[in-house]
């Protein structure tokens, strides 16, 4: 096991799962919204498979617990946590699995009285830095579970008996249930996560009725500052440990994971984002990627609210009662922990006004379920519905999409957002082919969402990997890396370069099989690098090799030199040609006198298309001096304030760095409604050393620091105090 300590001086994000022990295959998570409380609260079932290298694993432990015993070794009894169990058939909350009846929130009268901890408390004397010998097992260790979790308070952790569900012999070997037993339960467990993917709805349908079991028997836990710790007396191994086990908990407000905030009509909302601790403090799981998963969740909210979560379905709310609504999503798909996401808030779905014919053909079109050979004809992933195996689905430009936004956004998102989207979706489709996913939810996200993008480490070099699959995340809590963009915009030229080099007609031949080879695994920069190469003519490799790229691109600073003639390529384009001519004009009316001479025409520019416009801006501050009149004129040529956050955050670069004052309302604006983009903006004021925008940073920040992001906050912090 790894035991982690962080050093302040340190940002490396601990990854504490044991994933090379024991591999969670599905969750079941049952959860209330509480608004009043700012909590989430319920209970997450955990269906288990054993890992690859539990014999490896079983003797390396053996020797860590011989090591520990001739160092200082305190043998203990370990008593259990006297929590009284919770009857599941007690519940006034119903989900529709065949009947079964859902918990609702934890007792309200189970509190720390009753023996359960939160993660400033150790449960039951169990040891948070080592797990020693227990004299009951006659020196013998135990198995220990590692989850990552944070920011959580566990309540309760218990063995779900599988066997107590109606019909679950049919995933035994055994001819009758006779003595049911821990063995019986695993074999259940494990012959129920490993069926064939024809047979998902019968699987989630079983994982449902098994996540309403009763207890067999509570859990030893403990939880330290990044993981929750379980076992069980007398599981010595992986095989032994309970493979399916169910832990109350709820949220912190202050959880790193789950944001409390006010959307842009000013209503209350929570959104989840896998960062920057990933999902650890909403739920309890095994985050290194290679944990890939399944879910599904209930979720249970005010009916004022929408739930939107990542799943597969178009959920409908059911009544459970007046004023509450329950939600249910699912994933076929088995994906990292770090992409479960939930938002809930007083969304509105926006629609067009009349359906278009594309969007008429797409809702027809749900794709059947027989395979596509002309595409794949044995797919590379673990097993589950895969669309790339499905005709129609081939040939479905336009998957199913809702949208959702607060109602004050309506106009913008009928008018811009839900033309756009079909396109968007019809050019994916042409270039990379069958969409992995059958339906899509878009959300117009609170202001203070904060991340810009997320990054996979590089190369092979991700920190050290214990024998139990713990390692670290380098940088993952550098609170300043969610702003820095460096990476993604080299990495757009870095692709740039390579259409260039070998031509569209190669490069998106390429991708549109890369695609096809890589859909539903996780790969690395080396995978997409080799391939490529592998893929295109010798001829037009020009010395290109995986690491020559790495060496150039991904660890050196600044733009390889090869690329700096991408503007001279792009120089033939139209409509880089015409911005060029719009920034001439516009330098030419900089340097012009106040007063026109006689008979001197006024300029006549161009309208732009947004892009244009950033490229535009982009330029225009490269020049030294520009004149108010001239920054006067350019905002009222092109509306820039009324432009996407891209424009505008140029404009307030402009605007900042040639101290134009009557634009500074559009500088506080961008602050409040564009916070994560306007961190960078305060860095420009505060260098700037004009008291007048320094006065405006603080002013901004005191109105919004409250609804910030913890990271962008502790940010702008560093910048102004």
């Amino acid at each position: 096991m790894m035991d982690i300590k962080l050093d302040p001086s340190r940002d490396d994000l601990p990854l504490m799962a044991n994933t090379n022990h024991i591999l969670v295959k599905h969750y079941v998570l049952d959860l209330d919204i509480d608004f009043e409380c700012q909590v989430i609260e319920g209970t997450i079932v955990l269906f288990f498979e054993d890992g690859d290298r539990l014999k490896q694993w079983s003797s390396s432990s053996k020797e860590t617990c011989q090591m520990e015993s001739n160092e200082a070794c305190t043998l203990r009894t370990l008593k259990p946590c006297h929590i009284p169990a919770t009857n599941a058939s007690s519940s006034s909350s119903k989900m529709g699995y065949n009947n079964f009846e859902i918990c609702s929130k934890a007792d309200k009268d189970i509190s720390d009285k009753d023996g359960n901890h939160d993660n400033q408390e150790q449960a039951s004397g169990i040891s948070i830095s080592k797990y020693c010998c227990d004299t009951e097992n006659h020196g013998r260790e135990e198995f220990l579970l590692v989850l990552d979790c944070c920011d959580l308070s566990v309540l309760k952790v218990e063995e779900v008996d599988v066997a107590a569900v109606l019909g679950i012999e049919k995933f035994t070997r055994s001819p009758k249930l006779t003595a049911i037993s821990k063995e019986l339960r695993n074999e259940m467990v494990r012959e129920l996560v490993t069926l064939p993917a024809d047979r998902w709805r019968e699987q989630f349908d079983y994982f449902a009725r098994c996540s309403q079991a009763p207890s067999c028997g509570e859990l030893f836990f403990d939880t330290d500052t990044w993981s929750l710790r379980i076992r069980k007396t007398g599981a010595q191994t992986a095989t032994d440990f309970p493979h399916a086990i169910r832990i109350w908990y709820k949220t912190k407000p202050e959880g790193r994971s789950v944001t409390w905030t006010s959307d842009q009509c000013g209503r209350p909302c929570v959104y989840t984002m896998g960062s920057p601790i990933n999902n650890r403090a909403l739920f309890p799981c095994q985050e290194p990627p290679v944990a890939m998963s399944t879910w599904q969740a209930t979720i249970r909210a005010a009916a004022s609210f929408v739930v939107l979560m990542s799943g597969e379905n178009f959920a409908k709310p059911t009544q459970l009662q007046e004023g509450c609504l329950s939600w249910h999503y699912y994933v076929t798909m088995p994906m990292p922990a770090s992409t479960f996401t939930i938002a809930v808030g007083c969304w509105t779905e926006m629609k067009p006004e009349t359906d278009s014919p594309s969007d008429l053909e797409a809702e027809r079109s749900l794709p059947p379920s027989e395979p596509d050979f002309r595409y794949v004809d044995v797919c590379s992933h673990m097993d589950y519905p895969c669309r790339f195996q499905s005709a129609s689905a081939s040939t479905q430009e336009i998957i199913p999409h809702r949208v959702f936004a607060p109602l004050c956004l309506k106009d913008v998102c009928q008018g811009t957002l839900l033309p756009l989207i079909p396109l968007c979706l019809s050019a994916a489709h042409s270039v990379l082919g069958t969409h992995p996913f059958s339906r899509l939810d878009i959300l117009i996200i609170p202001a203070n969402f904060p991340s810009l993008g997320m990054a996979r480490p590089r190369k092979e070099k991700t920190g050290h990997v214990s024998d139990s699959g713990a390692s670290v995340v380098k940088h993952g809590l550098n609170p300043e890396k969610t702003f820095m963009q460096v990476h993604y915009l080299k990495g757009y030229f870095l692709l740039r370069f390579l259409a260039r080099t070998l031509g569209d007609e190669t490069y998106f031949s390429f991708l549109r099989k890369f695609v096809h080879m890589f859909h539903g695994q996780l790969i690395l920069s080396q995978n997409f690098l080799e391939m490529l190469l592998e893929n295109i003519p010798e001829e037009k490799r020009q010395e290109l090799s995986v690491e020559n790229i790495f060496r150039d691109w991904l660890e050196s600073s600044g733009i390889p030199k090869p690329l700096q003639t991408d503007r001279q390529a792009g120089a033939e384009c139209r409509l880089v040609r015409q911005v060029d001519a719009e920034v001439t004009k516009w330098i030419q009316v900089n340097r012009r006198p106040r007063k026109r001479k006689r008979g001197e025409q006024e300029e006549v520019f161009e309208k732009l298309l947004p892009d244009q416009l950033i490229l535009l801006l982009e330029q225009l501050l490269q020049e030294k001096t520009l004149n108010l009149r001239t920054l006067q004129s350019l905002q009222r040529t092109y509306s820039l304030h009324k432009h996407d956050a891209e424009v505008r955050h140029r404009w307030c670069e402009l605007v900042i760095k040639h101290k134009y004052s009557k634009a500074y309302k559009h500088v506080e604006r961008f602050l409040q409604e564009d916070q994560a983009m306007g961190v960078y903006l305060y860095g420009e004021l505060m260098v700037s050393e004009n008291a007048q925008q320094q006065q405006l940073a603080h002013r901004c920040f005191a109105l919004t620091k409250e609804q910030m992001d913890r990271s962008s906050a502790q940010v702008v912090a560093e910048m102004l105090f």
